[in-house]
């Protein structure tokens, strides 16, 4: 099947917990490395009227026979085809977008595709990355594998039972490479500004993102843009998982109707 965005591959998207009389459907995306359990959690504590699901890049968990995307325009065209052409089951349910590290500007660019295809995103919420204009001139993609095991490492955000098994772990260094290889090659994709609000999330401690690159996200706007500052580290959203969760819920929150108003959903 195809859309005006391209080829629809193989879903890529999980539902990790099905919420039938949501309101809103939060889609997370997952750091580099990461896949779509980073989020389960999310989905068990979700209300009733948040129904949370996660993008499952190719190359890892389910999907780890597939080759990883090699650019963020490929990767970005299928996860907004697919966006789309759930978009008309539930077009009364608002779709909000959350990202972490390389998954923020992967749910940016994805925004982005929605919007030129007439299906905007209700909100963004990137977390742990600069600005897009920002991003930083790394080349750990370049870099052997000792070395880049070492980056990952000093992250942490991988479960601790994959850090321990060295050959598991190693088996992951293609799709890990292609990521890093992915973020550090990304510059933002020709487009316009998004009109959505956008919320910025980072760590007081994140070597990764410091204040000033967080609250230039202002620039990737013409709605409002907010910023809160966690304690913690790089995988802070981890360490305080409740209280960033329920920072992510509030902004989901924001953007459905006042209470009171009639939902098409509901009996």
């Amino acid at each position: 099947m195809s859309t005006a965005l391209g080829p629809v591959p193989r879903s890529g998207l999980r539902t990790l917990a099905v919420r039938a009389q949501s309101r809103a459907r939060l889609v997370c995306f997952p750091h580099a490395g990461g896949g779509a359990r980073a989020y389960r959690l999310w989905g068990v504590d979700a209300p009733w009227d948040v129904e949370v699901a996660a993008v499952q890049y190719p190359g890892r968990e389910d999907r780890f026979a597939e080759p990883p995307a090699t650019s963020m325009s490929e990767l970005v065209d299928g996860i907004a085809a697919e966006l789309v052409r759930a978009a008309p089951a539930r077009p009364e349910r608002a779709t909000v977008l959350f990202g972490h590290s390389m998954g923020a500007a992967v749910a940016y660019e994805t925004a982005r595709r929605l919007s030129a295809a007439g299906c905007p995103p209700a909100a963004l919420v990137v977390s742990g990355q600069p600005a897009p204009h920002r991003t930083r001139a790394t080349a750990l993609h370049l870099a052997d594998d000792d070395r880049l095991l070492e980056e990952v490492r000093r992250l942490g955000g991988t479960a601790s039972g994959v850090l321990d098994h060295d050959a598991l772990l190693r088996a992951l260094l293609p799709a890990i490479r292609a990521d890093y290889r992915l973020i550090e090659t990304y510059r933002p994709l020709p487009g316009r500004r998004l009109d959505a609000p956008v919320t910025v999330l980072y760590a007081h401690d994140d070597p990764e993102v410091d204040a000033d690159e967080a609250h230039d996200w202002r620039e990737t706007t013409a709605g409002p843009c907010d910023t809160e500052v966690f304690r913690g580290g790089h995988f802070y959203l981890e360490e305080q998982r409740e209280a960033v969760f329920a920072r992510v819920v509030a902004r989901v929150r924001a953007v459905l109707p006042a209470a009171g108003t009639a939902w098409p959903s509901l009996p």
